[in-house]
């Protein structure tokens, strides 16, 4: 098991990065299992695979999750959470 811890500048925003990225399973949910919560504003990642090789390519593409999150954070601020998806 493997795990990332990625502090954001508050808590909204880190609950903001899990619904986003959850949303998308793993490609290969047989070999590998994520399990993502938030702790105040930490984003923490969980994984479980079969193999380092494993381990390294959905940290990677979790992580380029996590960028593109950030980024579109960033380009919005305050406003960023602000609407619901009701």
């Amino acid at each position: 098991t493997r795990t990332l811890k990625i502090p954001f500048a508050v808590e909204k925003h880190a609950l903001i990065a899990k619904r986003t990225i959850e949303v998308d399973p793993e490609l290969q949910p047989h070999v590998v299992k994520r399990t993502i919560s938030v702790e105040e504003n930490i984003l923490i990642a969980y994984f479980s695979t079969l193999t380092i090789r494993l381990a390294r390519l959905a940290a990677n593409a979790f992580l380029e999750n996590v960028d593109l999150v950030v980024r579109t954070l960033e380009q919005f601020g305050e406003e960023a959470g602000n609407y619901s998806s009701s």
